[in-house]
């Protein structure tokens, strides 16, 4: 990672590190040169001497660098300096458009489109330059602070050309096109398909197909149809459903054309919303034969087809070529018509004399021998044609018979050397039969201990690096490093062996091993509030932690620039190269909204009616002998009254009356040991969760943070009380409750 200050080629100076991806880090720097600021991504130093990863890296730069248009992240430069190979980038102030979506949960129609519109108008302009995107994403897609939408990363872009067809490259499964994902061509509909399935999860909030592994994705998008958008929102627009159905067709022929004519119906379905505008081309199930005419069987028999022309265009997938395609001859291949002159799948007879020839030479075997011999006696140019065809067809027979013999030969071949293999490593075991629990074991025989020298493999846990290869390297074991984990064993011990300590392995086999990185360093997050952005941001650089900036609230006492708050807040522990959100003001907010009337309603239902609005929703809990547990019963701003938007509403939510079941022996330390199950739809990552306990009138606040599930509670309670209920409410980005899982625990004493 660079340090801030740092300059390369003597002209960007880096500020902060903004981003991190698999192969880059993403920096902001100020071009001292233009006197302007800008995004430089940096190639990772794992990759710096691999020639593959650096040929993509100059590829992305390459394929962008040609691109001027508004909606696309422009590239300014691309360099090295001292083995540090990087391009400089336009400086995008803004979000992700997935991080977009998953704060809002889903986007309205009218917003999507207009998002869609500028994305589809950037795309347009790339494929006009011969350019296919082939990683259309809301990963890859920025929405400026002005709601300005780019599309960005080119990284695995490609010229249109013959090198576009059979590409092994592709973008992120959930998005790729069918053909993307069967490793065939790649064009401008490939594009079109990914910008529907895009359009899809802006409207919805979530993707059509999602799986355990990769490949059951894209298995869903070979095979299966794409679920209709309306099932999860019904009141989509019908023309909206429609486009992004013909976005997602299986068959390009059957999607867009080019991107002009999916610009052309989003805007329609602005001013038509349910209009039927959007045509997709039917398939005709039934496969009818087509039955051919008498004259059309009569010119077949007297051999009176068409003389060959060059001149048609015969060429492969001729339906898809039409315009908008960007092979330059309008189609999406890079082929013409006379692809298969030389491949005489095309070659007709100019003369019908062979078809003659061999009409007769048919004719004479239907003949009996005296027939036969009475024509040839006439006829005898066609006796010699006939000893010419079976001379030529005793060759063919020939010819056959060697081939199968040499593949039989082969077979029997390889199947000796499988059985003296599969002996000399014990898979045949020979001798007598054993016991039961023998069964299933690989029996070694004497002549396979003999030529197999079997060894035990040592312990190497706690060994140094170099002691460890030594040790194996006596036993005749080779070593191979797996990387490396944080642990408590030093630095640079062996931490784990993929194969056991003492078990029996053959001599030379490979044994890979793991070290420990170090005890992992936890840092605590300082206090940022009230410091600028930069202050803030080198503050969290220097420590080797990542931030992103969250510039949407506004604040009446913390002025625009300056940090209102941090998550995870100040003196909360975190891990060296964490990501600390940090949100900066706006200044103060002069729009007004009314406050609803949420009382009586579920608290989730409560929460998504204010926070709608703008404004920020806090809940306390309090019991009721009147209200239904879950329901709000009152709120602090009155409804249907003014508010300025960024004005935090607290709500009093009812909660199950508690009896207290006091023992009688109050004294002594009453504890709690128990597993929380995860959340409903928990994806076994870092989740962002409060957990409160409750007890009679006491209200302790456990845990704040990001941990995962199970979670294991060990927590000691109010003294003679025997049960609490315990919540665990998952929180936003922003602290705000998002859902709730209520647990009833029971406490005992312990002497």
């Amino acid at each position: 990672m660079l340090k801030t200050g740092a300059f390369l080629q003597n002209r960007y100076e880096i500020i902060s590190c903004i981003g991190s991806g698999g192969m880059a880090d993403v920096y902001k720097v100020k071009d001292h040169k233009l006197n302007r600021f800008a995004a430089v991504k940096v190639l990772k130093q794992e990759f710096r001497d691999d020639k593959n990863f650096l040929s993509k890296f100059r590829v992305e730069a390459q394929s962008a660098a040609g691109l001027s248009h508004a909606n696309i992240v422009n590239v300014y430069d691309v360099g090295e300096d001292s083995g540090i190979n990087f391009i400089v980038m336009e400086l995008v102030e803004g979000i992700t458009l997935k991080t977009y979506i998953g704060k809002k949960g889903r986007l309205s129609v009218r917003e999507a489109t207009s998002i869609a519109l500028q994305v589809a108008t950037g795309l347009e302009a790339a494929h006009n330059n011969g350019i296919i995107h082939r990683d259309v994403k809301p990963q890859n897609i920025l929405i400026s602070v002005d709601g300005k939408a780019k599309i960005a990363d080119f990284g695995i872009a490609r010229a249109a050309s013959a090198n576009t067809i059979n590409s092994s490259a592709m973008g992120s499964v959930h998005y790729s096109s069918p053909e993307q994902s069967r490793g065939g061509y790649s064009d401008a509909k490939s594009d079109i398909y990914s910008m529907g399935i895009t359009i899809y999860e802006m409207v919805t909030g979530r993707v059509p197909f999602d799986g355990d592994s990769t490949v059951e994705i894209a298995l869903r998008h070979l095979q299966d149809e794409i679920p209709s958008p309306r099932k999860y929102v019904p009141d989509l627009p019908f023309s909206t459903e429609q486009i992004i159905l013909k976005c997602t067709q299986k068959s390009p022929d059957r999607r867009y054309r080019d991107m002009g004519e999916l610009i052309r119906d989003l805007k329609e379905s602005l001013v038509n919303p349910n209009g039927n505008f959007v045509e997709i081309p039917m398939v005709d199930q039934k496969a009818h034969t087509h039955l051919m005419t008498e004259d059309e069987m009569r010119q077949i028999k007297n051999g009176s087809l068409p003389a060959y022309n060059r001149s048609i265009n015969t060429g492969a997938a001729g339906g898809l070529g039409e315009m908008g395609s960007v092979s330059g001859d309008g189609r999406p291949f890079g082929l013409g018509g006379s692809y298969y002159d030389s491949s005489s799948y095309q070659n007709i007879r100019e003369s019908h004399a062979a078809d003659e020839e061999e009409l007769e030479d048919d004719f004479l075997d239907d003949l009996d021998e005296e027939e036969e011999e009475e024509i040839r006696e006439n006829v005898p140019q066609k006796n010699e044609r006939k000893k010419k065809r079976r001379r030529r067809g005793m060759s063919i027979r020939v010819e056959r018979i060697v081939t199968v013999v040499s593949i039989i030969a082969a077979v029997t071949a390889g199947l000796i050397v499988l059985w003296i293999a599969g002996r000399a490593l014990g898979l045949f075991g020979g001798g007598s039969g054993g016991t039961s629990e023998d069964q299933g074991t690989a029996q070694v025989s004497t002549s396979a201990r003999d030529a197999v020298q079997m060894v035990e493999v040592p312990d190497l846990t706690g060994k140094g690096e170099e002691e460890a290869r030594k040790a194996l390297k006596d036993l005749n074991l080779g070593a191979t490093y797996q990387g490396e984990d944080f642990s408590e064993l030093p630095k640079g011990q062996v931490i784990w062996q993929d194969v056991s300590a003492g078990s029996k392995v053959a001599e030379n086999t490979t044994i890979g091993y793991r070290l420990s990185a170090g005890m992992l360093e936890m840092l605590t997050v300082p206090n940022l509030e009230g410091k600028s952005e930069r202050e803030a941001e080198e503050a969290l650089t220097s420590m080797g932690l990542l931030f992103y900036v969250d510039t949407t609230r506004y604040s009446e006492s913390v002025e625009a620039g300056y940090v209102i708050t941090s998550n995870p807040g100040p003196g909360s522990s975190v891990s060296s190269g964490d990501t600390v959100t940090i949100y900066v003001s706006q200044g103060q907010d002069s729009s007004t909204v009314t406050v609803p009337d949420v009382t009586g309603k579920y608290y989730s239902d409560a929460q998504k009616a204010l926070t709608d609005l703008g404004l920020y929703c806090f809940m306390t809990e309090e019991e009721s002998d009147t209200v239904e547990p879950g329901l709000v019963i009152s709120q602090d701003i009155p409804a249907f009254s003014e508010a300025a938007t960024g004005s935090a509403v607290t709500i009093i939510v009812s909660r199950k009356k508690q009896e207290d079941a006091l023992d009688e022996a109050a004294e002594g330390t009453w504890k709690c040991n128990a597993q929380l199950e995860a959340p409903e739809g928990y994806d076994g990552s870092q989740l962002h969760v409060r957990i409160v306990l409750l007890q009679g009138q006491t209200t302790t606040q456990l845990f704040e943070g990001y941990t995962v599930f199970p979670y294991f509670l060990n927590v000691e309670g109010v003294p003679g009380m025997s049960t609490g209920m315990l919540y665990v409410y998952t929180l936003d980005d922003n602290d705000q409750v998002t859902g709730s899982v209520a647990y009833e625990l029971s406490f005992s004493r312990e002497d």
